[in-house]
């Protein structure tokens, strides 16, 4: 059985003994590292299935170590999930900006923290970039026939609109900025206005559910399915 790895990146030692054991009882591979300099080299060496990231540490913080691991090639589709004291909406904020996939605040009980790492990596393995057909819950995109259904109910969508609900259901996990859904929906030669996405979006909404689509302000939008 291929396990999942996990590198766990905090500089307090007792934060790590215990992440380490309860993700152990869970069937993990777990690695650690002490600070930003240790976690990127390490990540780099392992190549883990997800990240989980402390903000404040030494030599280099969770937000440069992040944007520090958004930059490596291989890195690409770990999930990066950032566990911090810091619940600031500001701190929160840098994180996504950083590239994160997630935040979550250490006062979160040890299994709650368990269950959303399964949740996370459970529904990123059903799910990949090159996926012709995409399931999550009652949600079901068909890429190769350009069909989509809710609960059973069939929608034509627009092509723009397809691909841009498609993007967006390719990594439920992670925040897609306005930059990259610009770019990767609509393309770099293609002159659109400011408002566009927001029109697409609207309409997703208005044809698959007002809560399907999540926008984090001045960030971009995440599927929520």
């Amino acid at each position: 059985m291929n396990q999942k790895k996990i590198l766990l990146i905090d500089d307090e030692l007792d934060i790590l003994e215990i992440l380490s054991y309860n993700l152990e009882k869970e069937g993990y591979d777990i690695y650690t590292a002490t600070n930003g300099n240790e976690g990127i080299d390490k990540a780099k060496e392992i190549v883990p299935d997800l990240i989980l990231l402390d903000v404040m540490m030494p030599e280099k913080d969770g937000i440069e170590t992040c944007q520090e691991l958004r930059k490596v090639k291989e890195l690409q589709k770990t999930l990066i999930v950032f566990l911090s004291a810091r619940s600031e909406e500001f701190s929160q904020l840098a994180g996504f900006q950083a590239g994160a996939n997630d935040y979550i605040v250490k006062l979160i009980k040890p299994k709650i923290l368990i269950s959303k790492v399964n949740a996370l990596l459970q529904l990123t393995s059903q799910v990949s970039d090159n996926a012709k057909l995409i399931e999550i819950g009652d949600l079901v995109i068909d890429k190769d026939n350009f069909r989509v259904s809710k609960a059973g109910q069939q929608f034509l969508l627009p092509k723009k609109e397809f691909d841009l609900l498609y993007l967006l259901a390719s990594n439920t996990e992670k925040v897609f900025k306005r930059e990259e859904i610009l770019e990767r929906v609509w393309g770099n030669d293609v002159i659109v206005g400011e408002r566009t996405i927001d029109v697409h979006i609207r309409r997703l909404r208005e044809k698959l559910g007002i809560n399907t689509i999540q926008t984090l302000k001045g960030i971009g939008y995440k599927l929520i399915v």
